[in-house]
């Protein structure tokens, strides 16, 4: 069978909200790019949703964010948790110095879908869907390109640079021989969703009560929920059976108690397996990874998929104007890695004592009832405390801001 041969001055493996921002970044700046994408939509439940202010941000700075809005999604100004009985305001996104002063919640097929339109106005940019990416081609010690398959039959794509933003079970990282540090992660999330109810109460992002802690999302007409788990403990909860899961979903939110029958089968749970790693090295001669591939992080703050455009964001800062002229160097690659390991460090970091000092102690079987701690208590008395807090998870560490090149005029949709 011939295999049809492509080229293009940057490859980006993989779809997600690093790679569908940097395509989108990289067609703006008018340099040839193919964004490769394995599945043929974004639909997946257990993708994250949560926008934070500093990617709403640089959307605003694009020029996106008006049309952006009109997406479906639910504004959250402030972050409460349900501690035992008590509802503790955690966070208060009002007073930061975006322009967009709350957090999102909007599906991440619909904030990918809305990039993917955008992105296709630009005619350097080409995104081909359905187009697993099966290893790396290699030439000299350089990686060349992607060998990929498609409903049509195999692809081979030449590039300057591929770019893997293949999430945390890249493939790119593991055919480039790429060293993974396993920081270790104590807990899984099993994911379902449940529908909402007029009477509900509002939006309380998480419950904590008992040994249990339930995340509930508002999408809309129903709530998709997290449920975390110790690492591991799928199958005792699959050999307890649905109805004993029920009952812990029931105990956890009781709001939820009358429509837990609605998870009919632990088939309608999904398992997120939960990693926390990072790479040594994010990059080789004509390769860099960025997001999930170069930083795994805990569903801990919601943040990966904002770490992972401001990660796009900073890459397209760095390389845009040198990929207009000339294949970028070793040490510019790295100047990605040099920038964004910082944020990713300290992310990590804070999502690890997470784990360690809320969420392990929740989980641990207990029959008394949790108690908030005295500091988080007091966010409930502080104000500037909660506006702090909502700066760490709204903007994070060290954000970045749109200075890549803008030379291109989008095409009319047709």
């Amino acid at each position: 069978m011939d295999i049809q041969t492509i080229r293009t001055r940057c490859c980006i493996v993989g779809g997600g909200p690093a790679g569908m921002m940097l395509g989108y970044l990289m067609g703006r700046a008018g340099i040839e790019t193919i964004v490769l994408e394995k599945h043929v939509d974004f639909l997946r439940d257990f993708r994250g949703d949560t926008v934070h202010p500093s990617t709403l941000e640089i959307m605003h700075e694009l020029g996106l964010l008006d049309e952006f809005l009109t997406c479906p999604h639910t504004k959250i100004t402030e972050i409460a948790l349900e501690i035992g009985r008590q509802t503790i305001k955690v966070g208060d996104f009002s007073r930061l110095p975006t322009v967009a002063k709350f957090l999102a919640f909007m599906p991440q097929w619909d904030f990918l879908n809305f990039l993917l339109e955008k992105g296709r106005r630009y005619p350097h940019l080409k995104i081909i869907m359905q187009a697993e990416v099966t290893d790396l081609i290699e030439e000299q010690d350089t990686i060349a390109g992607v060998l990929v398959q498609t409903p049509n039959g195999p692809l081979r794509v030449h590039a300057d640079l591929t770019i893997g933003c293949d999430g945390r079970g890249s493939r790119m990282r593991e055919r480039a021989g790429l060293e993974v540090e396993n920081l270790g992660a104590p807990i899984d999330v099993l994911w379902f969703r449940l529908s909402k109810h007029a009477n509900d109460p509002g939006q309380v992002l998480g419950h904590l009560d008992r040994g249990k802690m339930i995340v509930t999302l508002d999408r809309g007409d129903y709530w998709q929920c997290a449920f975390v788990i110790p690492k591991g403990g799928m199958a005792t909860l699959q050999s307890k059976g649905v109805a004993a899961f029920q009952r812990e979903v029931a105990a956890g939110a009781p709001f939820l108690a009358d429509r837990v029958s609605e998870i009919e089968s632990l088939d309608h749970v999904k398992l997120l397996s939960v990693e926390v790693n990072r790479l040594n090295r994010w990059s080789r001669a004509g390769l860099l990874c960025i997001g999930d591939a170069a930083h795994a992080m805990s569903p801990v703050g919601g943040v990966g998929i904002n770490l992972a455009i401001q990660d796009a964001v900073a890459t397209a800062n760095l390389l845009c104007a040198i990929l207009q002229t000339r294949v970028p160097t070793l040490d510019e690659l790295d100047s990605v890695r040099q920038r964004r390991l910082f944020p990713a460090r300290m992310v990590q970091a804070a999502q690890m004592a997470v784990h360690k000092r809320v969420l392990m102690p929740t989980i641990a079987q207990s029959d008394r009832p949790l108690q908030a701690p005295w500091p988080v208590l007091l966010l409930n008395h502080v104000a500037w405390l909660r506006g702090l807090t909502a700066r760490m998870i709204g903007m994070g560490v060290r954000p970045e801001h749109v200075r890549s090149p803008d030379t291109i005029r989008a095409t009319p949709p047709t």
